[in-house]
């Protein structure tokens, strides 16, 4: 039987000041019906590049592609317009990473798909209208006439995705190319895109072609995994063979770099107890909004932080994390309760002090690229805090902030580079590195490795740890990612609703959690054996029908 996918040889060079960036060198591969398999690799591994390749997305943007690209019996590199269209739709679809990106925020959901359907279907409105509820209800929206009139600002992020999901099916095609469908998601709507994408597999039997960077998602999603690097293959096979016993010592290092819920933890130093908090936060309530229409973000939450020891805050999206973080360094002014900061409570200092104390409450964002002034060179965001310091002398200030890009691991003669020209591990260095100019004592690190790659992430948390055990920095770890935050927590609290339902010791929290929605969210988390991946499935099935 011919496979459905076949690739050959294929290279990809994108043109770059200077030489030609080679993305992809060289990689072969094929994809039958109704098999799925995944491509996982580090950021710049080539996996999108790879993806983009088989409907055809690099026609018309400089790209030079060589070899042969084979999807449903359409030679993609020579196809014609008509033929591309008949690709793109009938034959293949694609899910992007970003889905406020992939969705125009001017249309209503409905509207959007019902226009891919008579693309590629034809049809009366009437019937691409039809056709798109069908498809949303089909992927779990619930209420799927009245939602589809909605636009995409008014879906939560993992209902952007199910609405990606179904533009893909609603032509029916036989492949599904999936590049990063679950990145940023929390592990509840991580765990229920994948059992969608498993469901969907078994009843229609479409093919998917997985990206991503998360072992542990493919884990769960797929027959066989596709190891890249420097966009050629390390290692091919079966998806229990590759993740259970690795041959290429590439693929062992990727995998030892997965923060697991088995794994190891801090060690249990008596550093979280000792004397009094260095931050504590009594009975804190943030509410937005006036009157009827008033949001309460954060409830009642109440928590300490000590010195050299890091506090992990978990939680769905919309839990009320980065409220309760941005209250933390006073980025946000609580509505009620009280903050104490060394000892005394930050409202009743004079604004002097305040001013103070506040450059030693410091925050590491979630998102660099947005922290970052794009027309500003990194050092001269790194300098800004010394600057409100009230340090004048250029020379000392230069001195310091190439002394900071030293210290997080960065080359100190790239002061004058630009966010654009640093990779999203290296701009979240950058932005340790801004948070430190400032000599904090405690830092709120916001999601500061939610869209790395694995051996990314991990540099980057033993980046933060090491500055901790030498500056005895407090540390505020928000994460959805669990196995991450367990890993780097000496404490964890668990936020559901804008409230904090349970905090203790890692041990205690992941050992004998207590409140039956901290169970839940363990049960998300993926595994990296396909096995009990498969079983935990099926539990959460069983548990959605009960």
């Amino acid at each position: 039987m011919t496979p459905l996918v076949e690739v050959t040889d294929l290279t990809v060079e994108f043109a770059r000041s200077g030489d030609p960036v080679r993305a992809v060198d060289g990689l072969s591969f094929t994809l039958d019906e109704g098999r799925a398999l995944a491509l996982v690799g580090e950021s710049g591994s080539g996996k999108s590049t790879v993806a983009g390749a088989l409907l055809g997305l690099h026609r018309g943007t400089g790209a030079k592609v060589g070899g042969t690209v084979r999807v449903g019996g359409i030679d993609v590199g020579t196809a014609g317009p008509g033929e591309l269209r008949r690709l793109r739709g009938g034959v293949a679809a694609m899910v992007f990473q970003d889905p406020l990106s992939a969705l125009d925020p001017y249309y209503a959901v409905g509207d959007q798909i019902a226009e891919v359907y008579r693309v590629h279907a034809g049809g009366s409105r009437r019937a691409a209208r039809a056709r798109a509820v069908e498809v949303l209800g089909r992927v779990g929206i619930a209420d799927a006439a009245r939602r589809s009139r909605s636009r995409p600002h008014e879906f939560s992020g993992g209902m952007r995705q199910r609405a990606l999901l179904a533009m893909a099916l609603a032509c029916e095609p036989r492949l599904l190319v999936a590049d990063e469908p679950t990145t940023a998601l929390d592990v509840t709507v991580q765990a229920q895109i994948l059992d969608l994408l498993h469901e969907l597999r078994r009843e229609t039997g479409t093919a998917l072609l997985l990206v991503t960077h998360d072992v542990g998602v493919a884990a769960e999603s797929v027959d066989e995994v596709l190891v890249m690097r420097a966009g050629r293959q390390i290692e091919r096979g079966p998806v229990d063979g590759v993740l259970g016993a690795p041959a290429e010592s590439y693929t062992r290092r990727l995998l030892a770099a997965v923060p697991r819920l088995d794994g190891p933890v801090r060690a249990p130093e008596d550093r979280s107890r000792k004397g009094e908090p260095l931050l504590e936060a009594l009975d804190l309530r943030k509410e937005f909004g006036r009157g009827g229409k008033a949001v309460t973000a954060v409830e009642g939450a109440s928590l300490a932080v000590h010195a050299g020891e890091t506090l992990g805050v978990v939680g769905e999206s919309g839990s009320g994390k980065t409220t309760l973080g941005r209250m933390l360094v006073r980025l946000l002014d609580p509505t009620s309760g009280r903050l104490r900061y060394g000892g005394t409570e930050i409202g009743a200092l004079p604004e002097r002090e305040l001013r103070h104390r506040r450059r030693e409450l410091q925050m590491v964002f979630q998102d660099p690229v947005a922290s970052l002034n794009p027309r500003r060179s990194v050092g001269e965001s790194i300098a800004d805090p010394l600057r409100v310091a009230g340090e004048r002398d250029e020379t000392r200030i230069r001195a310091r902030v190439r002394e900071l890009l030293d210290r997080v691991g960065l080359d100190p003669d790239r002061y004058e580079a630009y966010p654009h020209e640093f990779s999203g591990g290296q701009r979240q260095r950058v932005g340790i590195a801004r948070a430190l100019a400032a000599e904090p004592r405690l830092i709120v690190c916001d999601e500061p490795v939610s869209a790395l790659d694995v051996t990314t992430q991990a540099q980057v948390t033993a980046l933060l740890a090491e500055l901790q055990a030498e500056l005895g920095l407090g540390l505020v770890f928000i994460a959805h990612d669990l196995a991450v935050v367990r890993q780097v927590s000496d404490r964890v609290a668990v936020m559901r609703a804008g409230r904090i339902v349970e905090q203790g010791t890692v041990t205690e929290v992941y050992g004998a959690p207590r409140d039956p929605y901290t169970r839940q969210l363990l049960a998300a988390v993926p595994s990296l054996d396909p096995l009990r991946a498969a079983e935990r499935r099926e539990r959460r099935q069983e548990l959605a029908v009960a």
